[in-house]
């Protein structure tokens, strides 16, 4: 009978705490921003950066090494940049290390991340610029299949590609040209390509990799994208050369 009565008392409570409860809807979202510059070192916190310490030595061991130097600020953005051109050119020139014969190569503005300032090149500088653990891969496509993927980048507003390619695109992302190598691209042929592991998946709206044949993707550290973009900037520090690259008409809006 406790019990009956007890459960009498707390159902209307409940239900009468329920009906009461506040109905609340979203109406307005603003925003700011937060400038973060040298103010914050004026008064440092001296206890923190005592337990920073001894990462920061570790980590500026590492990141600073310089790899190479650039010519001038290399930037990425679409349809074409002076650093998606580099990237897609470094690829192609990677190929030599595995023996591969490539016909052309194609890398992601998307997965560009920063730029190359002026003058020196750090080990921290590429890893902002490609920090992302993507290695270089191989595979052959069809012309056809080349022409799919070339009218996906077209799609896409551009993409990094190496010198040797030219293709012409219109403002509404349509292909309407395409030669390799002075040559106009052939359906029939097969096209050998350098790109990233993960593009060659078929990400980022390039879909005709997902046919690629003879697929050579290396899984060791050392090829790691990062790593053969340093290897080019000590090849060419070694011979005295400031890195530099140029937009070329490689992909032309009309």
């Amino acid at each position: 009978m406790y019990k009956k009565l007890l459960l009498f008392f707390i159902v209307p409570a409940v239900i009468s705490v329920s009906s009461c409860r506040q109905h609340y809807e979203l109406t307005d979202i603003s925003r700011s921003r937060i400038l973060i510059d040298s103010c914050y070192d004026v008064s440092p916190d001296k206890e923190a950066q005592a337990f920073l310490a001894p990462y920061q030595h570790k980590v500026d061991s590492i990141m600073s090494p310089v790899v190479g130097e650039t010519a001038e600020y290399l930037y990425s953005h679409k349809p074409e940049s002076p650093l998606s051109n580099l990237l897609a050119d470094i690829l192609l020139w990677g190929g030599k290390g595995f023996n591969e014969k490539v016909d052309f190569a194609l890398y992601n503005v998307g997965g560009i991340r920063a730029a190359f300032a002026k003058g020196k090149v750090t080990y921290g500088d590429v890893v902002d610029v490609a920090p992302f653990e993507n290695k270089i891969c191989f595979l052959s496509l069809t012309g056809s299949k080349v022409r799919e993927l070339f009218s996906e980048v077209a799609k896409l507003g551009g993409e990094g590609l190496s010198h040797g390619v030219n293709l012409v695109i219109s403002k509404d992302g349509r292909l309407l040209e395409a030669s390799i190598n002075g040559k106009v691209l052939d359906d029939n042929a097969t096209y050998r390509v350098a790109t990233l592991d993960y593009l060659a998946q078929g990400n980022d709206g390039l879909d005709a990799f997902k046919y690629g044949t003879d697929v050579v993707s290396p899984k060791g550290n050392n090829n790691n994208v990062r790593f053969i973009i340093m290897d080019y900037f000590r090849d060419k520090m070694a011979q005295g050369i400031a890195v530099d690259s140029k937009v070329e008409g490689r992909v032309i809006v009309k």
